[in-house]
């Protein structure tokens, strides 16, 4: 509602008359037709590159046609906006400054840019793909970025910044290369959806960042999927992690919060990871083929029902003497390796379900332990545990197991090749 009043008092305030300037291409000619143009003009750039740093302090719309390339020959940001309502289209940028500070970007959104839009673009090479600097209700869809890999990942800048820039909306983009696909820190009531992200550090990475969403978006090969910290508020639905080196999703101080429908697999450390987290739902969700399918430490009150646990070489890791009631209403969650039955035939394990026992604890305390894990010894005090459930100190129960998977619309659309 906020960008279509935007885009309504632009139409209003747009002269009748507003002219399309055909930009000749050479350097500074954006420049000098920027100090010509007005408030609605549109300015269309030729097939070639352009040389020159452009500032955008008018409503106008720069539109590249696929076919333009402004390269900032390693100075400052390429395109900076600073006036509400301004459009970048179907430009290639490159050559922004490496400037960390200045965070030098291949398109600058500052605070006065309310209601910009960025779409399809494609960013190579710059050390922040697009940063939305305060710009409220800003638009950036559809672009492709592809971050620097001549530095340390770490020494790298963001795909997508954005700070303190409530109601962003940042959908459809490619981003491959550079440190964090999206960067959030500081914002809130931002939407994150149908985003690509490929050899990342974070594929999303949330710090304060509340009443916002992350949906439908993919992430492959990274070192974690999305990262969500220090935050309240926030769905995460319906999201992909393939092959993620550390964890697929994780959740840090993250309270009040809807995690629902989201496909993890082959994470090489955790599946998913709650740290510290408190009065979520945690519903729907697929973990499958991880080292550790859920690291549950710290965290309360939160209802995990309806997720399926994979063929994860441990289920849970949980070290606590508390009991931890993970069904409700009836309804467990699934367990690939419950050996339980189902003799009344309602897809509900007859028995209760613990998928940690005190060894669990003697391992995850004792690293050296490991070595008698196949120890007959071992073996008969997991049998004690199973026959006798009060010889257990605490952990995860789920008294109404699921018999069968059920994997969410997110991971049927997932090749099995990733």
């Amino acid at each position: 509602m906020k960008r279509l009043l935007y885009v309504l008092l632009f139409l209003i305030s747009a002269p009748l008359g507003a002219t399309e300037w055909d930009v000749p291409v050479r350097a500074g000619a954006i420049s000098e037709i920027l100090a010509k143009a007005e408030n609605g003009d549109v300015l269309r750039l030729g097939a070639g590159t352009y040389s020159e740093n452009v500032v955008l302090d008018l409503e106008v719309s720069l539109e590249g046609l696929g076919h333009a390339t402004i390269d900032g020959k390693g100075n400052g940001s390429v395109v900076t906006v600073n006036s509400p309502g301004a459009a970048v289209t179907g430009l290639t940028l490159v050559g922004s400054g490496s400037d960390h500070g200045e965070i030098d970007s291949g398109i600058k959104l500052n605070k006065t840019a309310t209601g910009a839009v960025v779409t399809g673009n494609v960013l190579l090479g710059n050390l922040y793909g697009i940063d939305i600097h305060g710009a409220r209700d800003a638009l950036v869809k559809d672009n492709q970025i592809r971050g620097r890999q001549d530095r340390r990942m770490n020494d790298r800048g963001n795909g997508i910044y954005v700070w303190n820039a409530p109601g962003a909306v940042v959908d459809g983009n490619d981003i491959r290369w550079g440190r964090d696909g999206i960067f959030v820190n500081s914002s809130k009531k931002n939407i994150f959806r149908n985003n690509l992200f490929r050899d990342l550090r974070f594929a999303v990475h949330y710090m304060y960042a509340d009443h916002s969403e992350v949906s439908g978006n993919v992430s492959i090969g990274n070192d974690l999927g999305y990262a969500v910290m220090f935050t309240s508020y926030v769905k995460v639905i319906g999201n992909v992690s393939i092959n993620d080196r550390e964890h697929g999703v994780m959740f840090n101080y993250t309270n009040f919060s809807e995690i629902r429908d989201n496909y993890v697999r082959g994470a090489k450390e955790k599946c998913t990871f709650l740290y510290n987290s408190h009065k979520n739902d945690f519903v729907g969700n697929w973990f499958e083929g991880c080292a550790i399918g859920i690291h549950f430490t710290g965290s309360d009150k939160n209802k995990i029902v309806g997720n399926s646990f994979v063929a994860n070489r441990t289920q849970v890791k949980l070290v606590s003497t508390n009991w931890y009631e993970w069904s409700e209403g009836g309804r467990g969650n699934y367990w690939s390796d419950n050996a339980g039955f189902d003799v009344d035939g309602d897809a509900i394990s007859d028995t209760p379900f613990r998928p940690n026992d005190s060894m669990d604890h003697v391992l995850w305390t004792q690293p050296a332990a490991k070595l008698l894990i196949g120890s007959p010894a071992v073996q008969l005090v997991r049998w004690s545990q199973s026959a006798f459930p009060a010889l257990l100190p605490g952990g995860v129960i789920d008294s109404f197991p699921l018999m069968l998977p059920k994997k969410p619309d997110a991971g049927r659309e997932v090749k099995e090749d990733g």
